[in-house]
């Protein structure tokens, strides 16, 4: 019985031998969190721009442009690909 419960402690999926596998789903884990809060900060910047009591104009005229696709007849458009 005890050999059993050495093995396990081992083996098991707890046991030393998972160590290594969960130090690398950690590592990766935080690798996924510091892209998400990368992502994020600049999702809340983007809010923050367009406040409603002051909102910068230069991102209140992109964000038109885009979504009702206008332009001014004196502007070139140079279309990217």
């Amino acid at each position: 019985m005890i050999a059993f419960f050495g093995v396990y402690a081992i083996t098991g999926p707890n046991g030393l031998l998972a160590y290594g596998d969960y130090k690398r789903q950690l590592a990766h884990q935080q690798s996924t969190l510091a892209a998400l809060e990368k992502h994020r900060a600049k999702l809340q910047n983007r809010v923050t721009l367009l406040d409603p009591h002051h909102a910068d104009p230069d991102m209140v005229d992109e964000l038109v442009r885009k979504q009702l696709n206008v332009a001014h007849p004196d502007e070139v458009i140079v279309p990217l690909k």
